[in-house]
């Protein structure tokens, strides 16, 4: 069969990301230029570890969102002629050529590897977010209240960190649970923590503002209730927010295994920052609090929280690949990289090469997030 050399196999590969290396190149300009005036995201231009990371991370960020401009195949498109070609190979039929080969059934291992960060970087984020906002709503109150309270929250958090992690994800994400009705429960537990933490943010700001209160809670609570019946029973009555019952297990198995960790790093910081003297001021002139809480004691605890938020979602990208390397991630045909992997690693010894464009692509990703990390605690200790 035909095939191209390796330098056009590389000359494709970047000219297939110039919409990616456009909206890089947009994004480092804006962020130069608007330095100064961007925090700590803006201070990071000073550390070169950090912009790397930053790179790295926006350019799979980009890849995912333009996925469609830049796969050259469908992801799930399958080709009995072409199985487990090397790179190179030519599909003569479009003359279109797999620039990293083929797995075992015909599918382009380039495109799949595009459209696995849309799943990659959906779930990990998404369900990072989940977590920290479930450890925040129940470690603010345990660092600042502290007592009974306390002592019962650190205890569960405890409990659940005391399992090793990969054993709890299998127990959690193994065929039997997905079939009972544990992940909606879990799902329901977990999804109800951003609309509380919500109301609590609006009510620690409007307590007496009436008209604004109300105004806002209601609003919180009919895009709550109508996200919450769309992700957590799939009965969106407009039919728009839905998610996969595999999905929706896997994402609650890793809230359900994050935020314990997330809760004892936010009460840890919370019982150091309620010692200092402006939230001493803040109790004095009448602050109630949910207010010190959410509006003194969290600002200033986001420099370690931003830290640990990169490495934490670096974290849950290896479990989600490490699920799908035993089979027990996203459906069969998915293109997440972990299930790639999985699919691909017996071939190894007829196609070297069939296993490198996952892995390389879970590499890099958790790689980037991990110097993004070191280069907002660098600056952060500048703070």
């Amino acid at each position: 069969m035909e095939s191209i050399s390796s330098f056009e196999i590389w000359a494709i590969f970047f000219t297939r990301f110039i919409p990616v290396w456009v909206c890089l190149a947009i994004f480092y300009f804006g962020l130069f230029y608007w330095k100064k005036k961007l925090g700590l995201l803006g201070r990071l231009c000073d550390s070169p570890i950090g912009l790397i990371g930053l790179f790295i991370v926006l350019f799979w960020i980009f890849g995912a969102i333009l996925a469609d401009w830049i796969a050259m195949f469908d992801a799930y498109e399958q080709s009995g002629m072409y199985r487990r070609k090397p790179p190179g190979t030519i599909n003569t039929k479009v003359d279109i050529p797999y620039i990293f080969g083929t797995d075992t059934l015909g599918r382009d291992l380039f495109s799949r590897m595009i459209y696995g960060s849309q799943i990659v970087l959906l779930i990990a984020p998404a369900a990072t977010i989940v977590a920290y906002v479930v450890g925040i709503s129940l470690g603010l109150p345990a660092g600042y209240i502290g007592g009974r309270y306390d002592t019962i929250l650190s205890f569960l958090a405890n409990l659940v960190l005391a399992f090793p992690v990969i054993l709890l994800f299998y127990l959690l994400v193994a065929p039997g649970i997905r079939e009972t009705i544990l992940p909606n429960i879990m799902a329901g537990i977990f999804f109800i923590f951003p609309i509380l933490f919500a109301l609590m943010v609006i009510y620690s700001r409007y307590s007496e503002r009436l008209n604004i209160l109300i105004i806002s809670t209601l609003i919180i609570i009919v895009l709550g209730a109508w996200l919450y019946s769309g992700l957590v029973f799939n009965a969106d009555p407009l039919g728009l927010v839905s998610i996969d019952p595999n999905e929706l297990n896997i994402f609650a198995a890793v809230v359900f295994t994050t935020s314990p960790g997330v809760f004892r790093i936010v009460r840890g910081l919370t019982m150091d920052i309620k010692t200092r003297d402006y939230v001493s001021a803040a109790i004095t002139r009448g602050e109630g609090p949910f207010f010190v809480m959410i509006w003194e004691i969290l600002p200033n605890a986001r420099g370690p929280l931003i830290v640990d938020s990169c490495l934490r979602i670096g974290y849950v990208t290896i479990l989600l690949g490490t699920l799908g390397f035993f089979g027990l991630g996203m459906e069969p045909e998915s293109p997440d990289w972990g299930s790639m992997i999985n699919q691909t690693r017996s071939y190894i010894r007829l196609v070297p090469t069939i296993v490198l464009p996952a892995t390389l692509a879970l590499a890099s990703f958790v790689l980037g997030l991990n110097l993004l990390a070191d280069g907002l605690r660098e600056q952060s200790l500048k703070d």
